[in-house]
């Protein structure tokens, strides 16, 4: 480790936790941060991380700034394919069976890759098989140019390698080099701006995607006020779906997981 990466891991390490974020969230992805603060630290002109920590302390609207700096996107169409194959065998057929409509909520859903998922996995495997049900999915993000190029619907190879091949045949259109989603496949997909850390859709939700945001960089005591307010909007056995490597807070209750070794958990009643 250079004397410049170790210096930014120690101002990550002091600035983390006053923004209500965790260290071993970012462990892997901290130098990508790291060059997002040398570039700040060329615009405001200042010599280095002390310098940047002063400035902070004598300006506390830059820790808004911080925060954008810290928020880290990584998202791909199908990502977690046993998440999905989940989905797909038991969780949405369950659902489907006493709900007229699913409602779902992808939260975090940057460009629009997880909701999109969700729903050509409605639409290409599961609609026919339940007629009577419909899929209506709510996807949400802080980030207005995410949510930009997510109702565009245009995107890299890279971002949609997973796809299975027949759902990419018929969901996306070569374009130069990139591909648009057909988004008359997807249209109940609604986008809104909103920040997890404030605000909320009011629901009630029968599925809700937290994947590798909350569970993942927020600590544990903005997990667990996050996680209380989503179980208030889940539907009595409703669905919470984590990120693969993600855990629930040790103070969680209310939740049971689902079998099958993937972080997928039903609203329980307690007490």
């Amino acid at each position: 480790m250079s004397d410049t990466d170790r210096a930014c891991v120690a101002f990550l390490q002091w600035a983390l936790p006053q923004l209500h974020m965790r260290w071993p969230g970012f462990r892997r992805v901290h130098r990508r941060v790291c060059r997002r603060l040398t570039r700040r630290l060329s615009e405001l002109r200042l010599d280095g991380l002390e310098a940047y920590r002063l400035y902070l302390e004598e300006n506390p609207g830059e820790w808004a700034r911080l925060d954008q700096i810290c928020r880290i996107t990584i998202t791909r169409f199908y990502r977690d394919r046993r998440v999905f194959a989940l989905l797909r065998a038991e969780v949405l057929p369950q659902l489907a069976e006493r709900c007229a409509t699913i409602r779902a909520w992808s939260i975090g859903c940057a460009s629009g890759e997880e909701p999109y998922t969700l729903a050509l996995l409605w639409h290409f495997e599961l609609a026919q098989r339940h007629p009577h049900a419909t899929l209506d999915i709510t996807a949400t993000d802080i980030n207005p140019e995410l949510l930009a190029r997510a109702r565009q619907g245009l995107y890299a190879g890279s971002a949609i390698k997973a796809v299975p091949e027949d759902w990419r045949q018929r969901a996306f259109t070569p374009v130069d080099d990139a591909y648009q989603l057909e988004l008359a496949l997807c249209p109940q997909v609604h986008f809104a701006l909103e920040d997890i850390r404030q605000a909320m859709p009011a629901g009630p939700f029968d599925l809700i995607l937290c994947r590798n945001l909350v569970f993942t960089y927020f600590d544990q005591n903005l997990q667990a006020a996050i996680l209380a307010r989503l179980r208030e909007r889940l539907a009595p056995g409703g669905v919470l779906v984590l990120g693969r490597h993600e855990v629930l807070p040790p103070s969680a209750t209310g939740f049971a997981p689902w079998a099958g070794g993937v972080p997928v958990y039903r609203r329980v009643e307690t007490g």
